[in-house]
């Protein structure tokens, strides 16, 4: 009787599977963090982008704020403006130079 040399065919068999197996386990697990390095890439640049976005927001707002508060100085500083109007009226009402009427329809115009 002969005697085989080397591994029969269901150990050559196993043998394949289990490096198959182990082949499929190592190119899944390259495939996983190639693919988590991309996700933490992607999300590091939608931080940067909302960052610079919030930042934008940000000196937006401030360019608001100061309009408004130029805004708010400027009409602060007209009613002295009027008020010295209408003292004018009343001083040239008082001299005799506007009467009543023409006082009346001044400060009327002044104040609408």
């Amino acid at each position: 009787m002969m005697r085989r040399r080397g591994p029969g065919i269901v150990g050559t068999v196993a043998r394949t599977a289990v490096i198959a197996g182990t082949a499929t386990a190592v190119s899944n697990r390259v495939s996983d963090r190639h693919y988590n390095k991309a996700a933490e890439q992607q999300q590091a640049q939608m931080a940067d982008q909302a960052a610079l976005s919030n930042q934008q927001d940000m000196e937006q707002m401030q360019a608001q704020m100061q309009a408004m508060q130029a805004q708010q100085l400027q009409a602060a500083a007209s009613p002295p403006d009027l008020t010295a109007k209408l003292k004018q009226l009343a001083e040239l009402n008082a001299a005799g130079v506007l009467n009543d009427q023409e006082f009346a329809a001044a400060k009327a115009k002044l104040l609408s």
